[in-house]
């Protein structure tokens, strides 16, 4: 009998390749999961049933030719704000609840390459706005740890379907740290790439400027197996960057000799649980047993980075945003008179609460009279955070601090404070300010619940990331804990 939360996508690979296990067997198998499991997790907005069985069948043809790539076969979800050809999707948003998109997105397209079998969409905040899933206007994610906590968010759908081994990997979009906090909440790793190394295209833009695609997956391995299997240049992505993808999970070590990793102060005076520093500063003393030296830094424009980021994401969600208009595409309020109660109505009903508020604090950050103070201001300062990080990777390989400030906390104890949502990015929004990779491991449990640690490398250096999040790994094997579900 396959246990599904022991399973890996290298340990699938195995049973796919030596015909133990049928790809349409993995696939069944993960879907009776699903509808044992879902009702009470809601990570999945929608399960692709008739779609899966068919890329299945047609995986298995390819093992059979022997053409099969590494995620041939392999079960994933996807967040369901990254289009898929002929399957719903909404963003969490009575806005799109019933868009379906005449293309895919270049990631769908190239892990429809791969052979990777799509199970269905994942839950979200409204538009990927938000820190606990608990925005999505059709359900909220629970947390495979414990049903009365949040999964995180916006990714909560995608890191929940991990941590309950609903799928092998899942894709996540990751603003200011949708894919890293859902994953340390839920105790799986969730990474971030460099701006540009995966084309946005097919992702429906919340901030152009910060939005990165990603992966969420069991181990580190996997997430470089699918980050492999994902980047790319793509012409349709204005932003996409023209360089050569390696194999980011060739040559990773369990050791850190020679590695220099620095620790930067800032990240540990910023409102972090006392529980949630001991766990970081025990880890850190790992990763000095594997070889590294250690030193602490300064990156003296960090506090700044929460603020940069409420400017910039909500103007750039507000013009991103001005297209859903009743008109072209998705919701329409019909029962209007004239053309503009039309549009009003419909971005009324359209859109809820917290994508209503982001879009009024980037209207307001961008009007006559306040754009230099505000918008302008906030690029500038977004320069500097972004050279503190320049400055700090001359020296260091790699930097270490904490995913999050606390654990996962209570459905509904912060839905109706912004601030205190606000602050559960605070440390992972300074990655997407400077366009710098970032990975969230499983670095141990607090009460019961998992808890993240935050590997940050220079851009387009995964490698480095890689290898400093294995190595640590590989040292501990938190990552095999799984929740009693």
């Amino acid at each position: 009998m396959i246990n599904l939360t022991d399973l890996t996508i290298d340990k699938a690979r195995l049973l796919l390749d030596s015909r133990e296990l049928s790809a349409l067997e993995l696939t069944k198998l993960y879907l009776d999961r699903i509808d044992d499991l879902d009702a009470n997790i809601a990570s999945f907005l929608s399960v692709n049933y008739e779609n899966a069985i068919k890329q299945a069948d047609n995986a298995d043809s390819l093992i059979a030719k022997g053409d099969s790539d590494i995620l041939t076969g392999i079960p994933m979800q996807i967040k369901d704000n990254i289009c898929t050809k002929g399957i719903r999707t909404t963003c969490a948003s009575n806005m799109l609840e019933d868009f379906v998109p005449p293309y895919n997105a270049h990631i769908v397209e190239k892990l429809n390459e791969a052979g990777a079998i799509l199970l269905g969409k994942g839950n979200l905040d409204e538009f990927a706005m938000g820190s606990s899933t608990e925005n999505s206007s059709f359900k909220i994610t629970k947390n495979p740890w414990d049903i009365t906590r949040v999964p995180g968010g916006s990714s909560g759908g995608p890191a929940a379907s991990v941590a309950a081994s609903e799928v092998l990997f899942s894709i996540g979009s990751d603003t200011g740290g949708s894919i890293r906090q859902p994953a340390s909440f839920c105790g799986v790793v969730g990474m971030k790439p460099t701006y540009g190394l995966v084309s946005r295209f097919g992702l429906i833009a919340f901030a152009s400027s910060l939005d990165q695609i990603g992966p969420i997956t069991n181990n580190v391995k996997d997430s470089a197996i699918v980050l492999s299997a994902m980047a790319g240049y793509d012409s349709r992505d204005s932003t996409s960057l023209k360089v050569d993808i390696p194999d980011y999970s060739k040559g990773l070590k369990a050791d850190l000799k020679g590695f220099n990793i620095g620790v930067p102060k800032e990240y540990f005076t910023l409102g972090i649980d006392p529980k949630i520093e001991n766990n970081i500063r025990e880890a850190i003393k790992t990763l000095e047993e594997l070889g590294a030296n250690i030193e602490e830094i300064t990156l003296p424009h960090t506090e700044y980075a929460l603020s940069v980021y409420y400017i910039i994401a909500p103007s750039e969600a507000s013009a991103n945003l001005s297209r859903y208009d009743g008109v072209k595409y998705g919701y329409s309020d019909s029962k209007s008179e004239s053309m503009w109660d039309a549009l009003e109505a419909t971005r009324e009903s359209g859109f809820g609460p917290e994508v209503k508020r982001r879009i009024f604090l980037g209207t307001y950050a961008l009007s006559s009279g306040y754009y230099d103070a505000y918008y302008v201001k906030a690029q500038k300062v977004r320069t500097l955070i972004r050279q503190d990080f320049e400055n700090a990777f001359k020296k260091f390989d790699v930097l270490v601090m904490p995913t999050c400030p606390t654990t996962a906390f209570n459905v509904g104890d912060k839905i109706d404070d912004p601030i205190q949502m606000y602050l559960n990015d605070i440390f992972t929004i300074p990655a997407n300010i400077a366009g710098i990779p970032g990975i969230s491991v499983p670095s141990g449990l607090i009460d019961g619940l998992p808890v993240g640690l935050q590997f940050m490398s220079g851009s387009l250096q995964e490698k480095k990331l890689f290898q400093a999040a294995y190595a640590y790994e590989k040292a501990t094997d938190w990552n095999n804990l799984k929740p009693n579900i």
